[in-house]
């Protein structure tokens, strides 16, 4: 087996190591999950901190990894003669694919034993390897609904029940969930998000004596693994040690009333909904005490079990700006007291502080300053902010997809109603075992199968897979007309407002949304299709209008925006909004050009629709003309609201009659 970066080598990522050591200490605070830039270490730290975990006893051969101590535990392997041996072995860390299947996450029909035994057993899946360890999910914000669900089910309950074909198993399935994230790539499903214990913003270090090391131990790493993981081998072993002392004595470590409400206080004052933050401080609380190898919690340690543990439970909404306020935080909580636990070993080893005394805080990036406009450019130039956002009206594109399992429109996907079957191939999607047994009747007698003992004789042509018809998620791309001739200041806000609504519910149908807007001599892409309401917020918060209307600019460039989409994500299907008043008044010929452009994104067959923004008494009915260009459909809206635009969307992509 290859080397593993070492967990004590990690450089610069102390609020990170920290939370690890913590869920490690205590897997009842109920996981970490890790934010942040590409490049930050995560995967490495996470993978490296399996390697210092203690050993865990199980009854050997048992697919389960029942405690042997614990006298309630039940396996479906069991029960265990007395001379079954227990041993030791290391924590598992189980790494969960975003694309798995359900068969494959809880396990499924063993199917040599079915099919060519006639004997019913089951295959067990990766939440029942991951039972007393660690379940890592890598990109856990892209995961299907479908194991969301699964994961949601595991962790509250901690059993895991099979009931398909066939099979009927329930067994238990303990811990520590760690997700890592690039929040650019879009958000979490809250249910979810709540059932992390604590969460970590990871960024580069900035100190360039820091990143220097870190890139000098990786080189050294890459040269020989072998070599520099003996190097650290007495650091790993330290802190093997230590976090099998602050275990055995976390129990022992005093959480009083006084302690309790200060925590109780910390939470209300923050307005984090439930009682899961209370408990999760709490114990973050007693194992960082443990940590720090004391036996009473001092307000240092709520100070950091509230960093941790409380910014992910205070979002009303996905535009809420992540976080939490240190400076209120040390308000709350008043003069910290010192704190006198001993230092741990060196080499990276997550304590109390950081490399700069600050508990562990890892450096944030500088702001950006906004460009300040030209002198021309201010006097043609308006802002406008965003209302309200409303709840956008359900939309969905015609006809039935094969794009990522979402909750949007009709697709064919790994999950839902099973509508029909085909082949399988490559061991792809779930098996129709009633199709597949068809399949291979009709051969049983040339093949010899069903005679003298023998069970089903199967060839792989005869697999079939179910079809399975579900909803899928979609990319609505907003292309709008933000030049002058849109009375700029008052249809800006209410196209923001509209934007930001469509995005809330992209957000809760894992949509992705992108808006394009053209003014003055270009198209500009302003916000790249992603799900992530954090960055979509921040882009449109000065979104600029006025000038000259290049229309043609903008159909160029949403055709651009769709081309390169469905180069790098081709089943996901497409629905492009144009919010124009029609006009066009940049560059030679600009309505000839205009309409040529649409001509041409047309011929793609991607679905459109026309928002008509003209008003007044006498209309030039220009939207209406582009509208035909673009084979769409033209709906005349004399403002456009947030209520008007979402609703257009909906009514002219509703399905036909007999359609889901």
């Amino acid at each position: 087996m290859p080397a593993q970066y070492p967990f004590c080598a990690v450089v610069g990522a102390d609020d990170m190591t920290l939370a690890l050591t913590l869920v490690a200490i205590d897997p009842l605070i109920g996981g970490v999950l890790i934010r942040g830039e590409k490049g930050t270490a995560k995967t490495t730290t996470v993978r490296g901190l399996a390697e210092v975990l203690p050993a865990v006893r199980v009854y050997a051969g048992d697919r389960f990894s029942i405690d042997p101590d614990d006298p309630s535990a039940v396996c479906p392997d069991g029960p265990f003669d007395v001379p079954t041996p227990v041993v030791e072995r290391p924590v598992r860390l189980v790494e969960l694919p975003v694309g798995a299947g359900d068969d494959r996450v809880t396990g499924s029909l063993k199917l040599d034993a079915a099919l060519r035994d006639g004997v019913v057993a089951f295959e067990p899946g990766l939440l029942a390897r991951a039972h007393r360890g660690l379940l890592y999910v890598d990109e856990v914000n892209l995961l299907p609904d479908h194991l969301v669900d699964l994961l949601l089910d595991a962790a509250a309950t901690g059993r895991v029940s099979v009931e398909r074909d066939g099979v009927s198993v329930e067994h238990a399935s303990r811990f520590v969930l760690i997700g890592t994230m690039n929040p650019e790539e879009g958000e979490l499903r809250p249910q979810l998000l709540d059932r992390f214990g604590l969460t970590v913003e990871v960024a580069a270090p900035r100190d360039p004596v820091l990143r220097v090391q870190a890139v000098r131990r990786r080189l050294a790493f890459d040269a020989d693994p072998e070599g520099f993981a003996t190097r650290w081998a007495g650091e790993q072993e330290a802190l093997r040690t230590r976090l099998a002392a602050a275990r055995r004595s976390l129990a022992g470590v005093v959480l009083d009333d006084e302690t309790l409400t200060r925590i109780a206080e910390l939470c209300a004052a923050f307005d984090v909904d439930g009682l899961r933050a209370d408990l999760v401080t709490a114990r973050a609380a007693a194992a960082h005490a443990a940590w720090r190898g004391r036996t009473r919690v001092t307000l240092e340690d709520i100070r950091i079990a509230a960093r941790l543990a409380l910014p992910h439970r205070r979002r009303r909404n996905p535009f809420d700006e992540p976080g939490l306020d240190q400076d209120r935080l040390d308000d709350l909580l008043g003069h910290n007291d010192p704190d006198p636990g001993p230092d741990g070993p060196g080499g990276g080893l997550p304590d109390d502080t950081g490399h700069d005394g600050s508990a562990g805080d890892v450096p944030g990036s500088p702001g950006e300053s906004p460009p300040v406009p030209e002198p021309e450019r201010q006097a043609a130039t308006s802002m406008a902010s965003a209302g309200e956002p409303a709840r956008a009206r359900l939309l969905v594109v015609k006809g039935t997809g094969d794009g990522q399992a979402g909750r949007r429109s009709r697709a064919r996907t790994p999950q839902g109603r099973v509508a029909g079957q085909r082949r399988r191939t490559s061991g792809d999607g779930r098996l129709h075992l009633p199709g597949t047994i068809t399949a291979a009747a009709p051969h049983q007698h040339s093949r010899g199968g069903l005679t003298g003992g023998r069970g089903l004789a199967l060839v792989p042509g005869d697999l079939r897979r179910a079809e399975t018809v579900g909803r899928e998620s979609n990319l609505v791309l907003l292309c709008v007309d933000a030049s002058g001739s849109m009375a700029a200041r008052r249809r800006m806000e209410q196209v923001k407002t509209a934007v930001l609504s469509l995005l809330l519910d992209a957000y809760r149908r894992r949509d992705k949304v992108a808006l394009v807007t053209f003014r003055r001599h270009t198209a500009e892409v302003v916000l790249p299709p992603t799900g992530s309401v954090d960055v979509a917020s921040r882009r449109l918060a000065d979104l600029p209008a006025g000038g000259r209307t290049p229309l043609a600019e903008g159909m160029e460039r949403s055709g651009e925006v769709l081309r390169r989409e469905a180069l790098r994500d081709p089943s996901r299907r497409p629905l492009l909004v144009v919010v124009t008043d029609g006009r066009a008044t940049s560059g030679p010929d600009p309505l000839g050009r205009a309409h040529r452009a649409a001509a041409a994104l047309a011929t793609s067959g991607v679905q459109v629709v026309v928002v008509d923004c003209e008003t007044g008494r006498f209309r030039l009915g220009l939207a209406a003309r582009l509208a035909t260009h673009l084979r769409a459909e033209h709906v005349p809206l004399g403002e456009v609201t947030a209520d008007g635009l979402t609703g257009v969307v909906r009514t002219a992509t509703a399905p036909r009659a007999g359609v889901a």
